[in-house]
């Protein structure tokens, strides 16, 4: 006859004794007035998932029987139930109908030796390291010993499995053990190793203490410290002084650079400490410590990886591609940046940006990119003079302190966008940047040192060849074609579709749309050569959706019609943007 099987999670208990056990489940509670009804007996199996076990593989296969000795319902529904276990039991053909366990069931036989010495050793054992566990794990050792002295052998083993907190498996291989000996031997083990990792933790919390002591100790010192210098009309400016000189002496300088720094120290140290003069040497010095002298990205140049990095975030673009791992090859056989500045020129939106993202990725080096656009005045690549007021390093010598290292990538972005004004011309300070031959001993008007650019890879990026001939003489024009429609669907299958899911919360999978309605969006929403244009429509789309399905991205074909019927507002909104560009010229 099958028994019905009450799931329990993190339960696992011997026989001989009475369980209370709270249900609030109205499965579980189904389960027990099925028992009840049935002769009253049920057995309480530990389950490996959270929720409610769904299949017999979610719940062990073995439990403990009893017999179901008293049920209180309460008024919200749920149900006290006391449980008297008899036997640990091995369980088969399980079987689930209507949410309810029931199994064949055969009873465990435990070898009656209780009383053996042996196994009174164990048992004294076991609390004896119990009763030192007590001070970490917070447990009454009183309760332990009323258990040994008034209760049998099982119930000290369930109490000690309870209040060591050991894991259900460990418990299950103590229930399925057919001796208490063996069993004590296993939970003797296990109390052994708390024991053991008790007292690690125990070592470490007070290493820490001892530490946080230390460092309490040392700031009331340096407090008090402060306090008579003070008191003896010393400055602690002095100590900061000090303590400058000391990053001067450390820092891997070069020895021009660290001749400037201690002239400059010296100086700053003859002027008072709370002069305008002294402060601006204070930050001048701070300025020149951060920026990597010597520092350097250490990578190797893999050529499969750059193809690897290339292939995967960027479509089409095979000739384009290529004469980049050109370059790439050469700085691998040379070991430095030789060859001409790259630039790439194509319309918005066909990837010259993120291409340039996707060589420092596959160089493994820095990135950071500077906008030309507007730029006008040669002091943003030269910086100022340090005795201007808001006086600043340049954009380049600023993107190398940021990068922290000699060797990024730095994009120059929308290069032919650079502007020109009584502030002086930009573009000669960028021919000097962009000269192998004299980027060399670059000179920032902030730092007045020399510092060595030929370690930076610059590429540049612009929309036209509306450039001076110096500076198209300066770097290698690579025109990025606009992508053909084929093209563009295939870059949007790649990739565009998972960044709109990306940006709007869709899960990608739940997104299904054609090529066919692609090309709609292609002809009907876009007119640019690049993708950024599809990329707005595609989110555009995901986020109507959004709206009208209160919030929920169930799995959705976007069909031409549904998408005409998601852009209408956007498209009427565009055609009269354009109408009113037009009535304006």
């Amino acid at each position: 006859m099958k028994e019905f099987i009450l799931p329990v999670r993190d339960l696992v208990v011997h026989p001989d004794i009475t369980v209370p056990v709270y249900v609030d489940n109205p499965q579980s509670i189904a389960c027990i007035e099925a028992a009840a009804a049935s002769g009253g007996r049920i057995v309480l199996v530990p389950q490996h998932s959270w929720s409610y076990p769904a299949a017999p593989e979610d719940i062990y296969d073995i439990g403990t029987i009893g017999d179901i000795a008293h049920v209180l319902r309460m008024p919200d529904g749920s149900a006290h139930v006391i449980i008297l276990t008899t036997h640990a039991v091995n369980l088969t053909d399980i079987m689930v109908s209507d949410g309810l366990f029931t199994a064949d069931v055969s009873p465990i036989i435990v070898a009656n030796d209780e009383r053996d010495e042996q196994t009174i050793a164990l048992r004294d054992k076991i609390a004896e390291n119990m009763q030192q566990l007590s001070g970490v794990r917070k447990f009454k050792a009183d309760r332990l010993r009323g258990l040994m002295q008034n209760y049998p052998l099982a119930a000290f083993v369930d109490g000690v499995i309870q209040m060591a907190g050991l894991e259900p498996d460990v418990a299950i291989r103590i229930l399925r053990t057919t001796s208490w000996h063996d069993k004590l031997v296993i939970l003797l083990e296990q109390i052994n190793l708390i024991m053991a990792t008790a007292k690690i933790e125990d070592s470490i919390n007070r290493r820490i203490q001892q530490q946080m002591e230390r460092g309490r100790r040392e700031a009331i010192l340096q407090e008090k410290m402060r306090a008579i210098q003070h008191e003896m009309g010393e400055d602690s400016d002095e100590v900061d002084s000090e303590n400058m000189r000391k990053r001067i002496e450390k820092a891997p300088l070069p020895a021009d650079v660290r001749e400037k720094a201690m002239t400059e120290w010296k100086r700053m140290r003859s002027f008072a400490p709370m002069s305008n003069d002294g402060a601006l040497l204070k930050s001048y010095l701070d300025e020149l410590l951060s920026m990597p002298w010597g520092k350097s990205d250490k990578s190797e140049i893999d050529l499969n990886v750059a193809r690897g990095v290339l292939d995967s975030e960027h479509s089409g673009m095979q000739s384009v591609k290529e004469r980049i791992l050109e370059h790439i090859a050469v700085m691998k056989k040379t070991g430095g940046n030789q060859g001409s500045i790259l630039c790439f020129v194509g319309a918005p939106g066909v990837g010259k940006t993120s291409l340039a993202k996707s060589i420092a990725t596959a160089l493994g080096r820095k990135y950071h990119r500077i906008s030309l656009g507007g730029v006008s005045d040669e002091a943003h690549f030269r910086g100022h003079r340090k005795t201007y007021i808001g006086a600043q390093t340049g954009r380049i010598m600023d993107a190398l302190k940021r990068c922290k290292a000699n060797n990024p990538v730095i994009v120059l972005d929308e290069i032919d966008k650079m502007g020109r004004d009584w502030r002086g011309d930009p573009e000669s300070a960028l021919l000097e940047i962009l000269d192998p031959e004299q980027n060399k001993t670059f000179r920032d008007h902030y730092l007045e040192v020399d510092f060595d650019l030929s370690n930076v890879l610059f590429i540049a990026t612009a929309n036209s060849l509306n450039m001076s001939a110096a500076l198209k003489d300066r770097m290698e024009i690579i025109e990025i074609p606009g992508y053909s429609e084929d093209e563009k669907v295939r870059i949007a299958r790649e990739h565009l579709i998972a960044r709109a899911a990306h940006d709007t919360g869709w899960n990608p999978d739940n997104i299904v749309i054609s090529d066919d309605a692609l090309r709609h969006i292609i002809h009907d929403y876009t007119s640019e050569q690049g993708v950024r244009e599809l990329q707005r429509e595609l989110t555009a789309i995901l986020r109507r959706e959004l709206l009208l399905n209160n919030c929920e991205d169930a799995k959705t074909e976007f069909t031409i019609a549904k998408i005409d019927e998601l852009l209408a507002a956007h498209k009427s909104a565009i055609l009269a943007k354009r109408i009113g560009f037009g009535a304006r010229a």
